[in-house]
């Protein structure tokens, strides 16, 4: 699926396409329900991954938080509460070390290898950077350059993270009007780029289930440049669009 709004820039005039990794290249939700889901089997509890992602993404709220994936220690803490599992110093960087464990989406590698020979890709992530690397070699260093919390000093939304990339394009000779910002998160990247004057496109990963799952609901939703329901499909598109 591909929809666009009207006279949207074309995918041959961008020369990077930054993303967006946990959540758009890296299934987080998928680390987290399968890490609860071994603890609750252990422990002989019934624990819905679905629920158990709406506490996760409420612990995400608190002005306490931190930085992820290591702020999983804390939101464990909540989710355990919330569903009688216990609350332990293991069980808490359990899921710190699934997290930061979290495998690709099954078209994450191959989008990326072939957008990889058209433009330079950009990482743009909120996770840590231990994480990130392993996040990356994961993907097949695909990257041209990486940008982490460790490394920005903030998280997105943020403009002060989306400036740090725009000052290091700037470096290359070109400036964010040659970047395509693509991301399945609404809150932390679709919104933000938008008012940046950028052009964006939403991977719509959760297009099959209901919400927002573990990822922070928007205060308004933002149309998009591109939408797809997976990566793979913009990969598809911008090899159509330079064959064309």
């Amino acid at each position: 699926m591909m929809t666009t709004a009207a006279d949207v820039k074309p995918l041959t005039k961008f020369a990077y396409v930054s993303f967006d990794v946990v959540g758009t290249l890296i299934d987080f939700e998928g680390a987290i329900k399968d890490g609860l889901a071994d603890i609750a089997a252990k422990e002989g509890i019934d624990l819905n991954g679905e629920a158990a992602l709406a506490v996760y993404r409420d612990a995400r709220y608190e002005p306490d938080a931190g930085l992820f994936p290591d702020d999983l220690g804390r939101c464990y803490g909540r989710i355990a509460k919330a569903f009688g599992l216990p609350d332990t110093a293991d069980y808490r960087q359990y899921m710190i070390d699934a997290v930061g464990d979290a495998k690709p989406f099954a078209d994450s590698v191959e989008a990326m290898a072939r957008l990889k020979a058209r433009y330079k890709l950009i990482a743009m992530t909120n996770a840590r950077r231990w994480a990130f690397d392993k996040y990356a070699e994961k993907l097949g260093q695909p990257f041209w350059a990486s940008f982490t919390t460790d490394d920005t000093g903030t998280e997105k939304p943020d403009p002060a993270y989306f400036e740090k990339v725009f000052d290091h394009v700037a470096k290359d000779g070109s400036s964010k009007h040659d970047i395509l910002h693509t991301a399945q998160s609404q809150y932390h990247d679709i919104g933000i780029s938008r008012r940046l004057g950028m052009t964006n496109a939403w991977i719509q990963r959760r297009h099959a289930q209901d919400g927002y799952g573990g990822t922070i609901e928007p205060e308004t939703f933002t149309r998009p440049d591109y939408h797809f329901h997976a990566l793979i499909e913009l990969a598809e598109a911008a090899d159509a669009a330079f064959s064309a």
